[in-house]
C-alpha cells in the first residue's frame, strides 16, 4: 500500500506539471490562425515561449535552492541579492530569446512561410517593467509555496508529537489506575477476612474476573460499552459482599446487551469506588444509586450516594482516582464531555454525572 508521503509527493508533482503546462501553452489560445498557416502560429508561440521558460527557471531556482538553502537558514540578505541578479539575468534571457526566435523564423527579410517580415522590435521599457514585475511575483510565489509546505510539515509534526504525548500520558494513567484499583479492592477483601472468610474467598474469585478486564481490555484506548457495563456490574456485586442490609445499592442500566459504542475503559470505575468509599457510614448505613445509559451516541453515567466523608485519620485512598478521571476525559474527549459533581445543599448527598458525546 503506497505511503501517505508518496501519495502526497505524486499529487504535488502532478499539480506542478498541470500548472506549468497551462502557463507554457496558454499563448496558443490567443492567436487566431484561421487565415494563416501553422508556421505563423508557431512563430508567435516560439517567440512568446521565452517568458514562461524564464518564469519556470526562476521559480525552481527559488523553490529548490534559494528558499530552503538561504531564506529558511536566515541568510535573507543573500537570498534577496541572488534574486535581484536572477531577475536581471532572466530579463536578459527573455530579450535574447526574442531576438533568437526572430532570427530563426526570418530568412533574407522574409518569414519562413514566404511573407515579408515586419521586423518585430524587442520589448520596450514598459515591457521590461512588466517582465520585472512578473519575475518578482514568480519568485514570491515560490517563496509562498515553500513556506506553506514548511508550515504544513511543521503542523503535521506538531500533531504527531501531540498524539505521541497523549498516548504516553494515557499509558501512564492506565499504569497508575491498575494498581490503584487493585489496592482499593484488596483493602475491601482484607476487611472481609476479619469477619467472614467465606465471603472473602468469594470476593477473590470475583476479583479474578475483574482483573481480566483491567489487565487486558484496559490496554486498549476504547472498548465496547457492553463490556464496560458488565465490568461495573461485576464490581458492584463484588462490593455487595461486604455490605450490610442497611446499605441500599440500586442500578439503572439503559444499555443494549450488545451495545458496541466505543468507550474509554475504566472511565467510570473511580466514580463507583468513590461512592462506596464515601456513601457508607461507619455504622454501615447509606445508599448508592447508579444510572448508566446510552442514547444516540451519548453515554451518561450518574452516581448519587449518601455523603459520609472519611475521617481525617482514614488513610485509605489518596484521591488519585477522580484526578485520573479528569485527565483521561480531557485527553480522550476534549470538548465532547461534561462532568457535574458536588454535594447537595443539606450536605447529605453527593452526586457525580459524566456525559460523553460521541461524534456521528
Amino acid at each position: 500500500m503506497p505511503s501517505k508521503t508518496n501519495i502526497t509527493g505524486k499529487r504535488a508533482a502532478l499539480i506542478h506539471v498541470l500548472c506549468w503546462s497551462i502557463v507554457l501553452f496558454l499563448p496558443l489560445f490567443f492567436y487566431n490562425s484561421s487565415d494563416a498557416p501553422w508556421q505563423v502560429t508557431r512563430h508567435h508561440f516560439m517567440r512568446s515561449l521565452g517568458a514562461p521558460l524564464c518564469y519556470m527557471l526562476l521559480f525552481y531556482l527559488n523553490y529548490l535552492w534559494l528558499v530552503p538553502k538561504f531564506y529558511f537558514r536566515d541568510h535573507k540578505a543573500a537570498f534577496y541579492a541572488i534574486n535581484v541578479v536572477a531577475v536581471v539575468v532572466a530579463m536578459l534571457l527573455m530579450t535574447g530569446w526574442w531576438h533568437l526566435m526572430n532570427e530563426l523564423f526570418t530568412i533574407d527579410g522574409m518569414t519562413s512561410h514566404g511573407s515579408h517580415a515586419r521586423g518585430p522590435r524587442p520589448p520596450r521599457y514598459p515591457m521590461f517593467f512588466y517582465n520585472a514585475i512578473m519575475l518578482i511575483l514568480v519568485a514570491g510565489l515560490a517563496l509562498a509555496v515553500r513556506m506553506s509546505q514548511r508550515w504544513q510539515h511543521l503542523e503535521e509534526a506538531r500533531k504527531e508529537a501531540e498524539k505521541n504525548r497523549t498516548e504516553a500520558e494515557l499509558s501512564n494513567l492506565r499504569n497508575q489506575l491498575n494498581p490503584h484499583f487493585l489496592l482499593n479492592t484488596l483493602n475491601n477483601i482484607y476487611a472481609l477476612i476479619a469477619f467472614d472468610s467465606d465471603k472473602a474467598q468469594t470476593a477473590v474469585e470475583e476479583l479474578s474476573k475483574l482483573l481480566r478486564h483491567v489487565l487486558y481490555d484496559n490496554q486498549q484506548n476504547f472498548v465496547p460499552l457492553y463490556k464496560e457495563v458488565a465490568f461495573m456490574q461485576n464490581y458492584i456485586e463484588l462490593m455487595r459482599i461486604r455490605l450490610t442490609d442497611q446499605v441500599q445499592v440500586t442500578t439503572h442500566i439503559d444499555v443494549e446487551p450488545d451495545d458496541s459504542t466505543p468507550i474509554a475503559p475504566l472511565i467510570f470505575i473511580s466514580l463507583l469506588e468513590n461512592a462506596f468509599k464515601h456513601g457508607i457510614s461507619q455504622a454501615g448505613k447509606g445508599f448508592i444509586d447508579m444510572t448508566l445509559s446510552q442514547h444516540q451516541g451519548t453515554v451518561t453515567c450518574q452516581i448519587t450516594n449518601s455523603n459520609h466523608p472519611k475521617r481525617q485519620n482514614d488513610k485509605s485512598g489518596s484521591g488519585i482516582g477522580l484526578e485520573q478521571v479528569s485527565k483521561r476525559l480531557e485527553l480522550m474527549y476534549p470538548g465532547h464531555y461534561t462532568w457535574e459533581k458536588g454535594v447537595s445543599a443539606d450536605g447529605t448527598e453527593y452526586f457525580s454525572k459524566i456525559v460523553i458525546h460521541h461524534d456521528h
